[in-house]
């Protein structure tokens, strides 16, 4: 009766409890093999009896443990879901102000009537601008005066003025004062009553000027002719002037010339070829 109580009490108990009865019983024996071992060189001493009120217990042997199951690997934990954070309470909001009454707006004020515009006033014209005035051109220099009485020779000159030539001309007496018909004048030359006198002008002459008469030296005897050549030319004659007649004057237009010849021709007797003719106030204009 007591073997069918413990194996119905050991039915009874569950698998864990078994296991570890099952621990302590191979616990035991172990440790009995060790005490074993340890007295082995002494006499064993007599293992005291068991008391007689006590009851021997046959021991029954445990069962075998089931094998072991295999671990299986342990699952891994789940990932931690998110934390969401915890909205923290929405303040209440502030009451919203009255609003102020709309004041209402004032009407804008009449615009002024617009004025009338002023005419434009016509633009007086702007006067063009005036010419500059054309810078007058100078006027050219006078001419230079050259005074027969005054010219030199070829034989001693340079050529740039009008000068006597003396291989053509006759006898000439320069003089700064002489007297015609009563006048006198200055300077001039005088002559023979038959004579030429060749003068070349070495430049641009304009005119040849001056008065001519028998020399008061004569004594009123005489007569002559007066004539004026260019370049071979004449361009000019007296007639017939005889002692004490007034001077007579003489203009000769010399452009383009380049030789003057002034020419005395006796009118009469022979005397006349000795008579003094006066060429007085003798000029050539020349640039």
């Amino acid at each position: 009766g007591g073997a069918a109580g413990g194996g119905a009490a050991s039915e009874g108990l569950g698998a864990p409890v078994k296991a570890g009865i099952a621990t302590g019983v191979v616990a035991v024996a172990a440790a009995a093999v060790a005490l074993a071992l340890v007295n082995d060189s002494h006499p064993a001493k007599e293992i005291a009896k068991p008391s007689p009120s006590a009851p021997v217990v046959q021991q029954t042997p445990p069962p075998a443990p089931p094998p072991a199951k295999r671990k299986q690997a342990a699952p891994k934990p789940p990932a931690p879901a998110p934390i969401v954070p915890v909205a923290e309470k929405a303040e209440k909001p502030a009451p919203k102000p009255t609003p102020k009454p709309t004041p209402k707006p004032t009407p804008p004020p009449k615009p002024a009537p617009t004025p009338k515009p002023k005419p434009t006033p016509t633009p007086t014209p702007t006067p063009p601008k005036p010419k500059p005035t054309p810078t007058p051109t100078p006027p050219p220099p006078p001419p230079q005066s050259y005074e027969l009485s005054e010219l030199r020779y070829d034989l001693l000159g340079d050529g740039s003025e009008p000068e006597v030539r003396l291989g053509d001309s006759s006898w000439v007496w320069q003089r700064y004062g002489m007297s015609i018909g009563g006048e006198h004048y200055s300077p001039g030359v005088t002559v023979r009553g038959d004579s030429s006198v060749t003068v070349d002008l070495n430049r641009e002459c304009g005119a040849y000027d001056a008065v001519v008469g028998v020399d008061d030296m004569t004594l009123g005897l005489g007569k002559v002719a007066f004539a004026v050549y260019a370049d071979g030319t004449r361009l000019w004659q007296s007639g017939t002037v005889s002692g004490g007649d007034p001077a007579v004057p003489v203009h000769v237009n010399l452009t383009g010339r380049k030789t003057v010849r002034l020419m005395v021709e006796p009118r009469g007797t022979h005397f006349d070829e000795a008579a003094l003719a006066d060429w007085a106030k003798s000029r050539f204009s020349c640039d």
